[in-house]
């Protein structure tokens, strides 16, 4: 089998198959049997061995949800078993270190790494970060074989595994639907999106494939105030990029940051699997690096890791695999950077909320109201990671399992009206508002003759209605040619954003 497989694994239920793939003498012939915990055989599928990698691949017939089954190959005299394995749903979980944060590091962890002995069912795997300059059949190497959740798999270090938000989605996934749930983690701090993307992506973005290889002097996407971390499971800003949101012709990116080696070392490897959906967190990174390419690249990626997969796995994984990610929290409070709203911004393709045209069957956590100043792994590495992994979950239940009743958005503006003899600008909601905080300045309009550049300036709350908010314009003398709504790196205290709906979503936040 491939490294990928072992014994406690969750394999993809019904309606699609299950793909099971591995290696063996070129040209043989491998029998796969599937049987129950009785013994029974349930199914029997042949597959050959072709090259070059010397690799066999097969679909198992589309099955319930449940086992416990045993998965047995053999080719001639040998034969290899992987036990304790059950049908349910796999997602994939990856990007930068807030996703590779433990359950050790999470707010309430002894909580939660106790509570780990309820979730037999929820199985986890996670892959171990690795770079390469071409496109691996195989991972190189595992952190975590499948394995049963355990107070101390959980929680082995900080930010190693298992990922706090993959797990905490994967248990209330298993909650929701009662079926297994298979959590395939394969995260790398401090990594850019251009290093998770194909050459595919980065061509159709317009982007140089070989920023990594030419001449010039070398940047990093991380400093010397590590926490004492590995280097490359931390983030930190660089000193020498802080204030560029694009690379220039004469810097390169190197390791793990450079264009397309976690796509191969980390990515292409897993793609004959058969996925229920993804789950990314990542972006930080890229606040200092093509911020105004993501709107690109984001979009591009996801449309990119679907083919690949479903091509993969021989079209088991859906064309439309469910998306779904975290829109960026917060770093530095007070900061005059607007890096981090715009790269909020472009993680929806500019549209402010998904699923959109551009991006189909997605589903975002806004995150920008679980600020953390004080968590002891900085301040761009916030400890709540439940509200994270509802936010998702509501995402998930409403986008990937169809749940057409659940609200799982933040109110959206949907008009704006000028009154201009009283100064003020009446916004109309998508959703009934709660106001948490109205002394709040979240709320700016550009105030200029000409759009650019634009002079921002507050638009303090007047009056909150069910639907809708009035904004004074006393400060504008001028046009009012744009709104924009908490658009800073840190932009409300935590769980304190201005505008709620009455399920606790926060508005997220527009241009």
């Amino acid at each position: 089998f491939a490294s990928y497989y072992g014994d406690h694994m969750v394999l993809q239920q019904k309606p699609s198959g299950a793909v099971v793939w591995g290696h063996g003498e070129l040209g043989a012939m491998v029998t796969l049997t599937l049987s129950g915990a009785s013994g029974l055989v349930i199914m029997e599928k042949t597959a050959q061995v072709k090259g070059p990698s010397g690799t066999w691949t097969t679909v198992l017939d589309p099955m319930d949800r449940g086992g416990p089954y045993a998965l047995m190959a053999e080719q001639g005299l040998e034969n290899t078993t992987l036990r304790d394995i059950y049908f349910g749903d796999v997602w994939l979980c990856s990007g930068q270190s807030n996703m590779a944060m433990t359950v050790l590091q999470v707010a309430n962890a002894s909580q939660e790494l106790a509570a780990a002995a309820h979730y037999p069912y929820v199985r986890i795997f996670a892959a171990a970060p690795a770079c390469s300059d071409v496109e691996l059949e195989d991972l190189e190497q595992i952190d975590l074989p499948w394995s049963i959740p355990t107070a101390e798999n959980l929680g082995h270090g900080n930010f190693t595994y298992f990922s706090a938000v993959c797990w905490l989605l994967g248990r209330s996934l298993y909650e929701a639907l009662g079926s297994p749930i298979g959590l395939v983690e394969v995260a790398y701090g401090g990594t850019p999106i251009e290093a998770w993307s194909s050459r595919r992506v980065l061509q159709a973005c317009g982007l140089p494939e070989d920023m990594g290889r030419r001449e010039g002097p070398q940047i990093s996407l991380w400093h010397g105030a590590c926490f004492n971390l590995k280097p490359a499971l931390c983030f930190a800003l660089p000193l020498n990029l802080a204030l560029s949101s694009s690379t220039s012709p004469h810097q390169h990116l190197s390791g793990p940051q450079t264009p397309s080696m976690l796509w191969n070392a980390m990515i292409h490897p897993l793609l004959n699997m058969t996925l229920r959906g993804v789950a990314w967190y990542q972006g930080e990174a890229n606040t200092v690096l093509n911020t105004d390419q993501y709107n690109c690249t984001f979009p591009a990626l996801i449309a990119d890791w679907r083919w690949a997969f479903h091509t993969g796995s021989a079209r088991q994984t859906e064309p439309l695999l469910p998306f779904g990610f975290v829109q960026l929290s917060t770093y530095h409070r007070q900061s005059a950077d607007d890096s981090f709203a715009r790269l909020r911004w472009h993680q929806t393709a500019d549209l402010g909320v998904v699923p959109n045209a551009r991006m189909p069957s997605t589903f975002m956590a806004v995150a920008m109201d679980l600020g953390d100043e004080h968590s002891p792994y900085g301040s761009i590495h916030p400890r709540d990671k439940q509200n994270v992994a509802h936010r998702l979950l509501l995402g998930a239940m409403a986008v990937a399992y169809g749940d057409k009743g659940l609200v799982f958005q933040g109110p959206y503006p949907t008009r704006a009206i000028l009154e201009v003899t009283r100064g003020l600008l009446n916004v109309t909601y998508s959703q009934e508002l709660i106001c948490r905080q109205k002394d709040a300045q979240a709320f700016e309009v550009c105030c200029s003759s000409q759009a650019s550049p634009c002079q921002w300036l507050p638009a303090p709350l007047v009056a909150v209605g069910s639907h809708t908010v009035t904004l004074a314009l006393s400060g504008c003398r001028t046009l009012v040619l744009g709104l924009r709504y908490a658009w800073a790196e840190w932009p409300c205290e935590y769980q304190a954003c201005p505008l709620y709906n009455s399920q606790g979503l926060p508005a997220p936040s527009f241009l």
